[in-house]
């Protein structure tokens, strides 16, 4: 068994306190520390991808306790992904928050962030669904206290929103689990699909209501419409780099619906068939046209980029209802783009943030640095919209392909292309306002006065647009990765015969060793 897995869990678990007990007055050693661990977190990361690309299922059972009586993570090739996913994001952050002085203007950043990635590594690597819950609650508690960061009335009204609508998130994720455990005896992943495939037809009530409920909760975080009403002020209100690493949490909602209703409730399943399948492609395309009208509509810069997350999340679930191998690949390389995108804007709107006097989209100063961020702001705005060559346009283009055949095809087709024009207008008409007329009409309007930001802030926002263009370049690479994980998404024997086949304790071959050790201390 290796401790690897654990790392991405363990580290951040180890470093959060030690920020708050040995480096609490010294800024400098805390960004050392969270630098040198979100560096730590991506060379483990990096190293279970490549181990778990060949198909390889990795197992830590905590304690030696053998599943489903004990704690396991599972590292496949979604997992590990999702988590190198999450250690480039937070790199580029955290050099941001730096760069931007944003570590600085409240207290306990560093140990906040580290928490935060300790419960978003925690989620995609747990096999159980209790422990997806412990997770989603520490990940919960962490984005509150970045959230309300730096302080104000409106971050913190935003955040007391944010705090209530997830509770109410987490109230049914309990029931859930309580409907779940009482109708199968189990939270293990593994172990509960292979119980809800022996439900009677005639006793399919309790886990129908349970299946309802838990997606209903992977829905709320992953903000899908009409349950995305916490992501927009909360999003917009929170500080710049909490907001660009905020871009992964949706996708922790949408991880969870591809994990649990590919292996635990799939839609062949006669116990809970049609219940995801039938509603959430079209409340998915809803979502994609609520964003798309939100970005044309917004009037301030920030509201105008959490909107394009709902749009992007929208585009997402589009391709998860179709729910097929193709889509689910196309989903998941859509995941990593939207992710990277979304999180450039946010940090392109605290760059601008920074010399203006608002975000409102009207005429004001100049912004310093304007030539450079203008640029940024185009290439982050038109992979967030979907336009050519970047790879926003080429997952659009595989979400259409994927709904080709399906029989809502035309929708599919005209939501994804009138809501790309229509989103493509609204970044258009920001960007013209606030780079291209401030610039034409300067005279009109007083200079701002204010320095451009330092280098290290352009550098992290420069390193998120290189990661979308490496996401173009090699995007047949990563597509192959991406479809090589749906398969084994959909043939989840590997993965349920190692969670449920690796002796340990309880388990059969581990009632030897165990028995062995008790007699050995018995003699003793």
């Amino acid at each position: 068994m290796t401790h690897w897995l654990i790392a991405p869990v363990v580290i951040p678990a180890l470093l959060a306190p030690f920020i708050i007990l040995a480096a609490r007055y010294h800024i400098g050693i805390q960004r050392v520390v969270n630098v040198a661990g979100v560096l730590g977190i991506l060379a483990v990361a990096l190293g279970l991808m490549v181990q778990t690309a060949d198909g390889t299922v990795l197992l830590y059972q905590l304690g030696d306790w053998a599943a489903p009586f004990g704690i396991v993570l599972v590292g496949d090739r979604l997992s590990t992904m999702m988590v190198v996913l999450m250690a480039l994001l937070a790199l580029c952050v955290l050099l941001y928050a730096i760069g931007s002085g944003w570590d600085e203007r409240g207290r306990h950043f560093h140990a906040l962030f580290q928490f935060q990635l300790m419960g978003i590594a925690g989620a995609f690597l747990t096999g159980d669904l209790f422990n997806l819950f412990v997770f989603f609650e520490v990940l919960l508690i962490a984005s509150y206290g970045l959230l309300i960061h730096g302080g104000g009335n409106k971050r913190m009204r935003a955040g007391v929103q944010y705090v209530l609508f997830n509770l109410l998130g987490s109230t049914l994720f309990l029931f859930a689990l309580g409907a779940i455990y009482a109708e199968t005896g189990t939270l293990n992943m593994a172990d509960l699909a292979q119980r809800a495939e022996l439900i009677p037809a005639d006793g399919t009530v309790g886990i129908r209501v349970a299946a309802v409920l838990l997606i209903l909760v992977f829905a709320i975080k992953a903000a899908v419409v009409p349950l995305h009403f916490w992501l927009i002020s909360s999003y917009a209100e929170a500080p710049g780099p909490v907001a660009a690493l905020f871009a992964i949490m949706t996708k922790v909602g949408a991880y969870a619906i591809i994990r649990v209703y590919t292996m635990v409730f799939p839609p062949e399943l006669e116990a809970t068939a049609g219940l995801h399948t039938d509603w959430l492609l079209p409340v998915a395309l809803l979502g994609l046209a609520v964003g798309a009208v939100g970005v044309l509509a917004a009037k301030k810069l920030d509201r105008l980029v959490a909107f394009a997350i709902v749009g992007s999340m929208g585009t997402v679930m589009t391709a998860v209802g179709l729910f097929t191998p193709v889509s689910i690949a196309t989903a998941l390389y859509y995941m990593i783009h939207s992710t990277l995108a979304a999180a450039a804007l946010f940090l392109i709107v605290d760059l601008v943030r920074h010399s203006r006097d608002s975000l409102k989209l009207r005429l004001e100063a100049p912004v310093a640095g304007g030539a450079l961020i203008a640029g940024m702001f185009m290439l982050a705005g038109i992979a967030m919209a979907g336009l050519p060559p970047v790879s926003g346009f080429l997952g659009k283009l595989m979400v259409l392909q994927a709904g080709f055949t399906h029989p809502l095809a035309v929708w599919i087709w005209a939501v994804v292309l009138i809501g790309s024009l229509i989103t493509v207008v609204g970044f258009a008409r920001a960007g013209s306002v606030v780079f291209w007329k401030a610039q034409a009409d300067a005279a009109p309007v007083a200079a701002s006065g204010q320095s451009a930001p330092a280098p290290l802030a352009f550098v992290a926002v420069g390193a998120l647009l290189a990661l979308i263009v490496v996401h173009t370049v090699f995007a047949g690479r990563i597509y192959a990765y991406t479809t090589a994980t749906a398969q084994q998404l959909f043939a989840p024997d590997a993965y349920l015969e190692t969670v449920l086949g690796t002796p340990g304790k309880l388990s059969d071959g581990g009632k030897d060793a165990y028995g062995d050790a008790a007699k050995a201390e018995g003699e003793n």
